[in-house]
């Protein structure tokens, strides 16, 4: 370590290895106020020295499972930073975060440079790792200010942590929002001050305690070694926010939506062409009366079975919109989900949209943005949004760039729709707009939609290449989104704000023909966008994220059936496993729906596809559990018959391996065999097997003694 104020020892060991080790730690002159120890093993990733813990300024103890936002968004924030106690001297540090390290690295890397940049640690901890603040009640309106004002400049890190901190002259400990991670702490009657992730890591004698207590969710803990003190949440916290008048501040630059003036310029309905353009964006009959038909009448989506019969978007032979190309990641091993009904304080689906300032030196103006109440917005308010091209309110000025490209030109001329989308948002910017509206409004016959994610993901990607996406809000105008995942990778990908102006249209539709009772147009929207918003909230508590704006750009998605080249141009550091389509193939499944809705022949009435997704449909989608296999499975049951189970076997195998699912795709590479006298008996390896749990208390009681069982 360089630092002349701490003193950093790593090794691939034991605990009880360190002392023999590094013999100087038992060195009676080696003295020290402070100590900070980390034993770790990995949990997700095999042991490697590249990943390990950096110990600049944390020990860190759990996941963040938002790193790829956070990378992201702290590399396009680079291009504005400008700081005194830098100077010239700024671009040496860039960029802050080493790419591919640890999520601990890269936390530690942040953090780093937000206290060389001039906050103190514990400040600098709060904007990372801010409480559940928005929805708390009995929060002092004061700190509910500090984190509002932060949240302007930087998203938080999301994910189960407790993150101890030290600069060598005070040390700390912070929980993550969620409590997901044990912090407790003794202090001793003769100032000795002991904090760990579970009691008895050092034995204290009972009658030497003075004080003993565990770390509450999104608390601080706090140590300062030059006042010989105690800091308690409260007072740190109360310091911090009254330190500047940040309540004043967002008075005077945080402008809510619905201040902006109302725009007279609304899109009317067209209903003559409604089930034209629902066939552009492959509306099925399904989409409509089993998934957003319940979301508008009860505001919240419809109850289904868990799994999927059905092919993998690269497998079917159906067309295929881009976002089911896609898998949701969620929480695994140590990393558990969020019980986001009953633990709704802590998640927030508040966010802004707008340029953001200078990380380094925090202004009024820093927190100039728009504030939304949920990412996705009606007519109405996009309407005020697109007027600020014409008439920019409080200084913020809009555009409107198209997602079309002509379909005559085929991939080529996608491709190149794309470049042009991704040039002309950078000239926005150079313009002055600060809020940019991606729109797909104005298909016809000639001109055909760019996939919406496809368009929202190469824009945010490429400003973020160019180190300008912290300048600008993007907000996506298209008919494509309907369902929850849809919207959940919109976001994911990058869009601060959607409108699914066809998705509205469709229940207006509905309830025109009769079709969703009781209810008027506003109603069903209302109940809609609640569905919608739920739903995403469900999504993000998956992965272990409460608020949006953590979620915003974070990528918690994995490809499959996506190559390499298009992952790599359009959705940057995506995970995937296998090969597949690439943009020629994506462009071929659209112009197949634009030639749908647009045909050369009127032939009768147009029809949109049964879909079969969720239910089997003679003409729908690839069922493995169809009539004839379900028959043959009652038939075996029923009469017990193991000819008519390898019946229904070889039916089932013969649907996976007819392109259903990946393994049915796998074939055995036979080698050479053995003698089986010489193969190690199953008695021997099973005693070699384990079933201990990865972490203390991570599995219950009941699975604990079943494994016991099972192994006995």
């Amino acid at each position: 370590s360089l630092s002349s104020r701490t003193l950093i020892y790593k090794g691939m060991l034991t605990s009880g290895q360190v002392n023999p080790y590094f013999p100087d730690l038992s060195d009676p002159d080696m003295v020290t106020a402070i100590g900070l120890v980390h034993s770790r093993f990995s949990t997700n990733t095999f042991p490697n020295w590249e990943l390990a813990h950096p110990f600049r300024y944390i020990a860190h103890n759990g996941e963040i499972n938002t790193l790829r936002g956070n990378i992201n968004w702290m590399r396009a924030r680079e291009a504005l930073f400008a700081s005194p106690l830098f100077g010239k001297e700024i671009k040496k540090v860039l960029p802050v975060v080493r790419e591919f390290g640890s999520d601990s690295a890269v936390f530690d890397n942040a953090l780093e440079m937000l206290v060389q940049g001039g906050y103190s640690l514990p400040h600098a901890v709060m904007m990372m790792i801010p409480e559940a603040w928005s929805g708390h009640e009995t929060m002092s309106r004061e700190k509910k200010d500090f984190y509002e004002y932060h949240s302007c400049l930087m998203e938080p890190w999301d994910g189960p942590a407790s993150i101890a901190f030290t600069d060598g002259r005070m040390i700390g400990a912070v929980l993550d929002r969620n409590g997901l991670r044990p912090s407790r702490y003794y202090v001793t009657k003769d100032d000795l001050v002991i904090m760990a992730s579970e009691v008895g890591v050092i034995d204290v004698p009972p009658e030497k305690v003075l004080l003993k207590g565990r770390l509450q969710p999104g608390k601080m803990f706090l140590v300062d070694i030059q006042q010989g003190r105690i800091i308690d949440d409260a007072e740190l916290k109360h310091g911090l926010a009254t330190a500047k008048p940040y309540g004043e501040w967002l008075k005077k630059e945080l402008v809510k939506l619905e201040e902006i003036p109302a725009s007279p310029d609304l899109p009317e309905p067209d209903h003559a062409t409604v089930t034209k353009r629902q066939a552009m964006f492959g509306y099925s009959v399904e989409d409509i009366n089993l998934l957003m038909r319940p979301m508008a009448a009860n505001g919240e989506e419809a109850i289904g079975s868990m799994g999927t019969d059905t092919p993998l978007a690269v497998l079917s032979d159906k067309p295929q919109n881009l976002f089911n190309y896609f898998q949701q990641l969620f929480a695994q091993v140590t990393n558990p989900p969020l019980d986001a009904i009953r633990e709704e304080i802590v998640t927030s689906v508040d966010t802004t949209i707008g340029a953001e300032g200078n990380l380094l030196e925090p202004k009024p103006e820093s927190c100039h943005q728009i504030k939304l109440k949920n990412p996705v917005v009606d007519n109405d308010e996009l309407a005020k949004l697109k007027q600020l091209a014409d008439k920019p309110y409080r200084g913020f000025k809009s555009r409107t760039l198209p997602m079309l490209f002509k379909a005559s030109e085929g991939a080529k001329g996608l491709v190149g729709a794309i470049e042009k989308l991704c040039v002309d948002a950078a000239a926005a910017i150079k313009d002055g707009c600060n809020i940019l509206i991606l729109s797909d409004r104005g298909v016809d016959r000639d001109q055909a939609p760019i996939p919406s994610l496809l368009a929202t993901a190469g824009v945010h990607h490429h400003l973020v290449r160019e180190g300008t996406r912290s300048k600008v809000g993007l907000v996506i105008e298209s008919g494509e989104p309907r369902e929850v995942h849809h919207f959940a990778l919109l976001v994911g990908y990058g869009a601060g704000a959607i409108n699914p102006y066809l998705a509205f249209e469709t229940l207006d539709d509905l309830i025109r023909d009769g079709v969703l009772e009781n209810t008027d147009s506003k109603t069903a929207e209302l109940k809609y966008v609640k569905a919608v918003k739920k739903g995403i909230v469900k999504v993000m508590s998956k992965m272990g994220i409460s608020t949006i704006q953590s979620y915003r750009g974070a990528q918690i998605f994995e490809a499959i059936g996506l190559n390499k080249d298009l992952i790599d141009k359009y959705f940057t550091h995506t995970a995937s496993r296998i090969q597949g389509i690439g943009i020629e193939e994506v462009c071929q499944e659209t112009l197949k729906r634009h030639r749908k809705a647009f045909p050369e022949r009127v032939g009768g009435p147009l029809l949109l596809d049964v879909g079969g997704q969720y239910q089997w449909r003679r003409d729908g989608e690839y069922h493995l559990f169809n009539p004839d296999t379900v028959a043959k499975m009652q038939a075996a049951v029923r009469d017990g018959s193991y000819k008519d189970f390898k019946e229904y076997s070889k039916t089932v195998n013969d649907l996976s391996q007819g392109l259903c699912t990946l393994r049915g795709l796998f074939e055995f590479k036979k080698g050479k065999p053995v003698p089986i006298e010489e193969v190690e008996p199953a008695q021997e390896i099973v005693k070699r097997f384990k079933t201990g749990a990865m972490s203390y208390g991570s599995i219950s009681a009941e699975a604990h003694e079943t494994l016991a069982v099972a192994m006995n």
